[in-house]
């Protein structure tokens, strides 16, 4: 029988398990995966605390490459030995194979490789929405990304360099800035040394950016705020310190008249028509090479707990990939 990771109960990294499961024929509008590479992201984390509840026992993770199987009635787009790669629920990505609906995977191009597939599918995408869609980044803007070297973080400085755009980014140590800048980040501020809304004024000439790019949550709330010039927008897209305590909304005014968004790549890629929009424009950037993917982690996917475990100790740079 095939493993997979799973776990009873919410807590810290050593409650994930590594067991047999049952996979079964794929039902209609299905398909059964043999899954090849699996992608480790911090929203794993929050599923396996209970940040974000789920029902107990769960599988865990959202994304891989996989090789189509079995198809179930119904699948007219997708056969047995497709290469494809999702981001997105059911959740239960870190298995060697499991059962997946047709309509939440997209088919890989040939010179995409099933590695960069599951390093990519749910950062790049995280990156697409937040710069096409959330707000539209134009050449010539100045954005502020916290956790530039993450794994977000360093696709984002990618694509962005390439927009025209200059990225203000902070990092946690000398070498996660010199990681982001080698990807296009403009500016660098260490969080551990400098006061990232001082710098952020110095380098703008005090106006303040238009947009603040926030995957970390707690810990940079206020500062951010902070950092926006007015009518700017705050993109809260993550909790890696913990989640931001309850707003007060005159604090928006005060502050110029900001605005907050709390986006999540399930809304953007809901329907059909969104997610292969958003993952045709990821393998575009990543073919024409404006954005090159790199796999800085690997871990077998038995050994998830080590992998969370340095996830959470901000060990990792870029993507990581679990190997089934």
């Amino acid at each position: 029988m095939p493993h997979a990771i799973r776990f009873h109960e919410t807590g810290g990294p050593e409650v994930l398990r590594w067991e047999e499961v049952e996979v079964g024929k794929p039902g209609a509008g299905q398909i059964r995966l043999r899954q090849t590479a699996v992608g480790l992201n911090y929203i794993d984390t929050y599923h396996r605390t209970g940040l974000y509840p789920m029902p107990l026992p769960s599988g865990i993770g959202l994304e891989a490459a996989a090789v189509v199987e079995e198809v179930g009635e119904g699948v007219s787009d997708l056969k047995a030995g497709d290469r494809v790669a999702y981001a997105s629920a059911p959740i239960g990505a870190y298995a060697e194979a499991r059962l997946m609906p047709a309509d939440r995977v997209v088919k890989l191009p040939d010179q995409v490789t099933d590695e960069t597939a599951a390093a990519m599918m749910l950062q790049g995408m995280t990156v697409q929405y937040l710069m096409r869609r959330t707000h539209r980044c134009q050449s010539g803007e100045t954005v502020l990304f916290h956790a530039a070297a993450g794994g977000v973080g360093l696709i984002a400085c990618q694509w962005l360099k390439s927009l025209g755009v200059t990225v203000i980014g902070t990092v946690g140590s000398e070498e996660k800035a010199e990681l982001a800048k080698a990807h296009g980040c403009t500016h660098t501020i260490n969080y551990r040394t400098e006061n990232f809304v001082e710098k952020v004024k110095e380098l703008t000439d005090g106006k303040g950016v238009p947009v603040v790019y926030d995957g970390v949550g707690k810990d940079t709330w206020e500062g951010s705020l902070d950092c926006l010039s007015p009518l700017g927008l705050m993109v809260s897209f993550g909790n890696a310190s913990g989640a931001v305590a309850p707003v007060n909304l005159g604090i928006l005014s005060q502050k110029g008249s900001l605005f907050v968004t709390r986006p999540t790549l399930v809304t953007y890629t809901a329907t059909r028509q969104d997610l292969l929009a958003s993952a045709n424009e990821l393998f575009e950037v990543v073919l024409n090479g404006a954005v090159k993917i790199e796999v800085n982690q690997r871990y077998a996917l038995k050994d998830a707990v080590q992998a969370h475990k340095d996830l959470e100790a901000r060990k990792t740079t870029g993507s990581t990939i679990l190997q089934p």
